[in-house]
This record gives C-alpha cells, sequence and structure tokens, in this order.
C-alpha cells in the first residue's frame, strides 16, 4: 500500500487491522499492530518523502500474526539505538515511537543506515488461547 498522503495513514491502519482480525487475533491484539506501525508510517510521510506498506501473514507453530513492512526512500537513521529509545525525538513529538511500538508487538526492527531510507519491519503475533474448560466458572 502505498504512504504518500495523510489519507493513506488511515488506509494503512484500516487494512492492518482487517489483516490481523483475518487471521483470528481479537480487537486488542488487532490494536497492537496497528498502533506499533502507526509512528513508523507517519515517519515513513514526514521524513522518508512517502514510501509503501506491505503486509504478510506470519505463522509460527500454533502462533499468527501479521508482518508489515514499511519501506521509503528517505535519508535513513544514523544512529539506531537512541532512535529507538523513550524520548529520543527527531521532529518535536514525545520521543515514544518506535520504543513504544517495540513493546506493542513481537518485533520492531530498523533496518536502516544513513542515506539507504528507513525500512522497518513490525512483526505482530499472538498464540492461540484455549478454550475455556466447561464449567470453569
Amino acid at each position: 500500500m502505498p504512504v504518500a498522503s495523510g489519507p493513506d495513514l488511515t488506509r494503512v491502519r484500516q487494512r492492518i487491522r482487517r489483516a490481523a482480525a483475518g487471521l483470528g487475533l481479537g480487537p486488542v491484539r488487532q490494536a497492537e499492530p496497528v498502533t506499533a506501525a502507526g509512528e513508523p508510517a507517519r515517519t515513513t510521510l514526514a521524513h522518508g518523502g512517502g514510501g509503501h506498506v506491505e503486509i504478510a501473514p506470519v505463522t509460527r507453530g500454533a502462533a499468527r500474526g501479521p508482518r508489515l513492512s514499511l519501506v521509503d526512500s528517505g535519508p535513513g537513521v544514523h544512529d539506531v539505538e537512541p532512535a529507538t529509545t523513550d524520548g529520543h525525538t527527531s521532529g518535536g513529538g514525545p520521543g515514544r515511537g518506535l520504543s513504544g511500538a517495540r513493546r506493542l508487538v513481537h518485533a520492531c526492527e530498523p533496518d536502516t543506515e544513513p542515506g539507504r531510507g528507513a525500512p522497518i519491519t513490525v512483526v505482530a503475533r499472538t498464540a492461540d488461547v484455549p478454550a475455556a474448560r466447561s464449567g470453569a466458572w
């Protein structure tokens, strides 16, 4: 999906939610990848000049969820470690974008170097929850 305008950010979030729902994730688990991908998607637009998001299912045993790849061709991140730390900001915000995303999902990893853009992969997985036993209440 392209990320070239503000309305694209809304469409990306909606598509991620539908992908997560299609994999059987409940509403709370759907919100995790939507929220985690929101900041990198916004950064793709604001600092990377736009780009695109690829969404694919990932499964490992009973665990399943969406894998999101956010790709741009902007200036890249010069130093990844501070960029993934609470409080670091490149645009005047509160500095909780990538660090907050990492707390919500299985993986949130930038693969970047200066001058090469800042592709970020977000992997949200959840394990199947066993059905409640009859009479458990």
